[in-house]
């Protein structure tokens, strides 16, 4: 009975440390890559993510490269971006969104967009060549093309919660606008805007971790 009592508390000891060690795994970190280009990239709350950045970005640069003002164009038409307000309560990059349509733009062989961002770097190395290089080689100064077009805009977010009451869960909701639009520099109209609404609700348990 003794040699039996110690071969179950031996298979229990073994039992035990098994259970703990493939317990243990549940509460591993864990890191995986996502395809941020899949369904399978769920937001996990209400708040801007980067399946906002895609959509607002590529659906405003679909809808600028099918507009008149560039995709009808005779020849190339030359931006500037100066940049989309954010308008929000949230510490947003819009810059990321005007970087989308850019790249997507630009990779459509729709429009030039003149590099405002690096404006100073540039006149810095025009400065560097007309002191150091010989004329066969440098840049000439005054020679950049200047823009037509301006590009602006801005990013609202409006915030629904459930009202007070007796509940086990919150709802929320996210309503976001950005409105984007392209002013004709010589002329000061604006030759192009468009609006994007995105929603997004969620369901969050008062209780939990």
């Amino acid at each position: 009975m003794l040699r039996i009592s110690s071969t179950i508390k031996s298979m229990a000891v073994v039992f035990s440390a098994i259970t703990l060690g493939a317990g243990c795994g549940a509460f591993r970190a864990s890191v995986q890559n996502e395809d941020v280009a899949t369904a399978s990239a769920k937001p996990m709350d209400t708040g801007y993510d980067f399946g906002d950045l895609r959509w607002l970005g590529d659906t405003v640069a679909s809808d600028m490269i099918a507009a008149p003002v560039i995709g009808e164009a005779n020849r190339k038409p030359i931006l500037v971006v100066m940049g989309i307000e954010n308008r929000t309560d949230e510490h947003i990059d819009t810059k990321a969104i005007t970087d989308t349509m850019r790249t997507k733009i630009i990779n459509a062989g729709k429009a030039d967009f003149v590099n405002e961002s690096r404006r100073d770097s540039l006149l810095k190395e025009q400065g560097y060549q007309l002191a150091n290089c010989t004329p066969e080689t440098r840049t000439m100064i005054g020679k950049q093309l200047g823009a037509r077009y301006m590009l602006t805009g801005s990013l609202v977010k409006l915030t629904k919660d459930t009202p007070r009451q007796v509940r086990v869960s919150k709802q929320e909701q996210v309503y976001l606008q950005l409105t984007v639009e392209v002013t004709d520099l010589q002329t000061g109209l604006i030759a192009w805007t468009t609006q994007k609404e995105r929603v997004r609700g969620a369901r969050k348990p008062i209780i939990g971790w």
